[in-house]
Formats: structure tokens, sequence, C-alpha cells
């Protein structure tokens, strides 16, 4: 069963946690949440909800509830492009692609990344 999706915001929050493991609500609130004028609520209830969705675990320690992230957010990322390219672009990277062309805004690295990812392609295809 595949986990559920998540907002920006919870993806935000979730790169903020991986960064900062066993962290308490009090120390997201004060490391993430202030800088977004978020309250303590809502901080709490978006981290409730990615502990639910299967993205986040707790853990009681010295007294306090200390959260962690389950996965990398690469995890997360690779199945959200994975459901935009399914959902949105009807399984063709095509448009994505296309997109990326015309921005004209790919660095150098960004590029190297793109051509090895291209090489594997290949290479992959080859061996078929």
């Amino acid at each position: 069963m595949s986990k559920k999706t998540i907002g920006d915001q919870e993806l935000a929050l979730l790169q903020y946690i991986e960064d900062a493991p066993k962290s308490s609500v009090a120390e997201v609130v004060a490391g993430y949440g202030e800088s977004r004028g978020l309250a303590r609520s809502t901080v709490l209830t978006m981290m409730e909800r990615l502990r639910a969705k299967g993205y986040l675990t707790r853990r009681r320690i010295d007294g306090s509830f200390r959260y962690s992230a389950i996965n990398g957010t690469g995890v997360v990322m690779t199945g959200a492009v994975a459901r935009f390219v399914q959902n949105t672009l009807q399984g063709s990277v095509s448009p994505f692609v296309a997109w990326m062309s015309e921005r004209g805004q790919v660095s150098d690295s960004e590029l190297a990344e793109l051509e090895a990812l291209v090489d594997t392609l290949q290479s992959r295809r080859e061996k078929r």
C-alpha cells in the first residue's frame, strides 16, 4: 500500500525534521514554525498528520516525544514525482523535459546529474 500524499508545507516540515532528527514539538516550533508564523498547535497538527500518514515516528525520550523521519525526503519526492507524472502528465515525462528546456535555468550540476541519469537509462535499455 502506498503512503498518502503530502502537501508542500508538510514536505518542508518533513525536510526540517529529517535535518534535525529526534526533535521535540517545542524544538520544531522554534526552528521551523516561528519563522513561518505557525502556532504550536498548527505545527503539532502537521507533525501528527505526517505521523498518521507514515512519514514520521515518535518516541518518548526523557519524558517528551521526539519525532524523526521514517524515510528520507528523497523517497517522498520520488513518490510525489511519480504521482505527478502518472496523474497529471498521463505517464509521459516529455512535457516535463520540454518545460525544463524552455526554462533555460539548469545549473551545471543539474545538467551533469541529468546526463548521468540519461546514461543510466541507456545502459538499462541496452541490457534488455
